[in-house]
């Protein structure tokens, strides 16, 4: 007797343009329904220096245009730079010039992580927001400056404290304790950049406890990213992705 295997499914593809040193896909995988892949490639390495200098060389419109045609090679449907710092370095305009430079390499669409991030922290409706992020002071001062053109009042903006080179290997005690001692009694959200840091089974417990939305920078680039496309990102009790 013959047996009939069904599937698999039909797949939505989602492009992400991934850092030369990203290292969470398993984490962007787990707020992706079944009927979405990740098609996944990584832009080329940055000259050594401080981070703001590796963010700003990962900022140049150049920089995601190979690996952006590669994901729509393969059938991305929207394509988003999964990089904070890389996407906000250059303020409002330098977001703005990555994102035409996916679309003219292809993407059906295009959004940055930090731009997912600002939709995001309007969507949970914050306006004072405690930032919290691995990043030396100057590269800082840029997402500071960043979110505050963006509109919101950021009344904190707290560093991990960890050389970079560790920064990629953090885990989850690590940005717990990052995010609570971030937190401020007047921020009505939380908002944890880089996209090397983990939380996806931090988000809502963090959120019981805090009593405040928690956005962060792997949430929202998924969220974003399939939001565009019209999906639901997976996330058991994250706030964002109950709205």
């Amino acid at each position: 007797m013959k047996r009939h295997v069904q599937g698999p499914e039909p797949q939505t593809g989602v492009g992400i343009v991934a850092p030369y040193d990203f290292a969470r896909d398993r984490e962007l995988w787990r707020w992706v329904p079944p009927t979405v892949s990740l098609f996944i490639a990584r832009t080329g390495g940055s000259p050594e220096g401080d981070d703001l200098d590796s963010a700003s060389a990962l900022n140049r419109p150049a920089t995601v245009r190979r690996p952006t045609r590669e994901v729509c090679a393969v059938g991305a449907e929207v394509v988003i730079y999964a990089c904070t710092a890389c996407s906000f370095v250059g303020g409002t305009l330098g977001e703005a010039a990555l994102r035409q430079a996916m679309l003219d390499a292809g993407a059906p669409r295009a959004l940055t992580t930090s731009g997912a991030a600002v939709s995001a922290l309007r969507t949970v409706k914050a306006q004072r927001v405690a930032v919290v992020h691995p990043y030396e002071r100057l590269l800082g001062n840029r997402l500071r400056d960043f979110l505050c053109t963006a509109g919101f009042d950021v009344v904190a903006c707290t560093p991990l404290g960890l050389p970079v080179r560790e920064v990629l290997t953090a885990g989850y005690a690590e940005v717990a304790e990052l995010i609570r001692a971030g937190d401020r009694p007047d921020a009505d959200a939380i908002f944890v950049s880089c996209t090397a840091l983990p939380t996806y089974d931090l988000i809502a417990p963090l959120e019981a406890e805090l009593g405040k939305p928690i956005v962060t920078a792997n949430q929202a680039t998924v969220w974003a990213a399939l939001r565009a496309l019209d999906l639901n990102a997976t996330g058991p009790d994250q706030t964002l992705l109950n709205l």
